[in-house]
């Protein structure tokens, strides 16, 4: 697995798997993705054999951002490194892609001298996946909010940066 920096060619590959998977991620215009490719803290790539296996997206606080689970975050914590989204190639999973996409985020998390990250996975509809995953990541529940005009509920989840070390 090689992990990387996305470039601008590679935004229409993201934007497909990201439509491909909502509503485990939300929906995003070309437009909005290519803003987030100017304003992330990072927009990486998974390649397995050469081939594009998944991405992931992660906001530093204090951007004009109009996500309420960015927001709720930003209210509440002064630093964090946040998991905007996280998408896997249907045919890439049980690989270890997100799970190296995250460690490879928390390095630069670590590098940034941020002190947790944060995220949020679904709890309606429900994102057992997900949940599962984080849960094994060492996350916890810090929260919980309502978003789409209540058509879904979202866990609010934080993992301190440096008390994490991945089970081998």
């Amino acid at each position: 697995m090689h992990l990387r920096d996305a470039t601008a060619s590679d935004l229409p590959a993201i934007h497909a798997l990201n439509q491909q998977e909502v509503p485990a991620v939300g929906d995003i215009s070309r437009a909005t993705l290519q803003w987030f490719f100017e304003h992330a803290a990072c927009l990486r790539l998974a390649e397995i054999d050469g081939a594009f296996a998944g991405f992931l997206l992660g906001l530093r606080p204090g951007l004009d951002y109009a996500s309420p689970n960015y927001a709720w975050f930003s209210a509440r914590y002064e630093d964090f490194f946040y998991v905007d989204r996280l998408a896997v190639a249907p045919d890439c999973r049980r690989r270890g892609v997100a799970r190296a996409l995250y460690a490879d985020f928390e390095a630069q998390a670590r590098a940034a001298g941020a002190p947790l990250l944060a995220c949020e996975v679904n709890l309606r509809p429900r994102n057992d996946v997900s949940l599962a995953f984080h849960a094994a990541q060492g996350f916890a529940e810090v929260g919980r909010q309502d978003t789409d005009g209540g058509g879904k509920t979202v866990s609010m989840m934080t993992r301190p940066v440096a008390a994490h070390v991945p089970a081998r």
